[in-house]
């Protein structure tokens, strides 16, 4: 008598990409609409943001409803310091306004928080510890905004080291990766004063190891993005659609690669880690 094939389990990666993260809204429409169910989530930034509010069963509408609060002017608070210009606390609170002082091994989908710490320049993958602040470390970009300190590491933006962060969901469980990279047609603009420089050098300095890290991902979605500014919200009906778009194209190549025979050997499950 043969066994019953082996359920491949889905991970997803979400990148960062500033207010252009409101595209994820769409790419996680079209995944429900298309009856696909991450069984395990990552974020880095912006993705750490959307990945954090699903995994807790945070509806999409009342995500984008978060969402269209996030401009800068909202976000931002002028805090100048010998480490940053803006501190970023005004974001743990939107997240606490959906989901509390939740923790993150407490997520009804696991879920795993990209930063680094910023001392050492080691990569940090965030499985415990309270959601809020580790969301705030993830999107602090350096030189922006202020270093989150957590457990006595001075954390921030996950990007330098994994914009699309697909490493950690292999060892989570994850037979299938598909991953969302925000930044696949990124074009940069002519500065118009510092925030534009940071953000550029940021931004060159993370797409050269974007192009090799992408690789290691079954599935790759990337909405065309281009033409919408990093840190405006205005647009994010049409946002919200090009994620939808690119990933309603996507879901046959999921559909597939999830139908593939799965190892007898499931990946083994990583504990939760710091």
């Amino acid at each position: 008598m043969s066994s019953s094939p082996v359920k491949r389990r889905l991970g997803l990666a979400l990148s960062g990409g500033g207010t252009r993260g409101l595209a994820h809204i769409g790419i996680l429409q079209a995944f429900e609409e298309g009856g696909l169910r991450p069984d395990y989530l990552s974020g880095t930034s912006i993705g750490a943001f959307a990945a954090a509010l699903y995994a807790f069963g945070v509806p999409l509408e009342d995500i984008r409803s978060v969402g269209q609060g996030m401009s800068p002017v909202n976000v931002s608070k002028l805090q100048l310091s010998r480490f940053a210009l803006f501190s970023n606390e005004e974001l743990a609170r939107l997240i606490q306004s959906k989901i509390g002082k939740a923790r993150i091994e407490e997520a009804l989908i696991p879920l795993a928080i990209m930063a680094v710490d910023i001392g050492t320049g080691e990569k940090l993958v965030l499985r415990q510890g309270e959601v809020a602040p580790a969301v705030m470390a993830s999107n602090a970009v350096p030189g922006i905004y202020r270093p989150v300190t957590i457990d006595g590491r001075m954390m921030v933006d996950g990007g330098i080291v994994e914009d699309v962060p697909i490493s950690p969901l292999r060892p989570m469980g994850a037979d299938t990766v598909v991953a969302v990279n925000l930044s696949a047609d990124r074009k940069y603009r002519q500065p118009e004063d510092i925030i534009d420089i940071l953000f550029n050098a940021f931004d060159i300095a993370i797409d050269e190891d974007t192009r090799t890290q992408i690789k290691a991902a079954d599935v790759l979605i990337e909405p065309r993005l281009s033409d919408f500014r990093r840190m405006d919200v205005s647009q994010i009906d049409a946002l919200i659609a090009e994620g939808y778009r690119a990933a309603a194209a996507s879901i046959e190549k999921i559909r597939d690669a999830l139908a593939r025979p799965a190892d007898g050997d499931a990946a083994s499950v990583a504990p939760p880690c710091r």
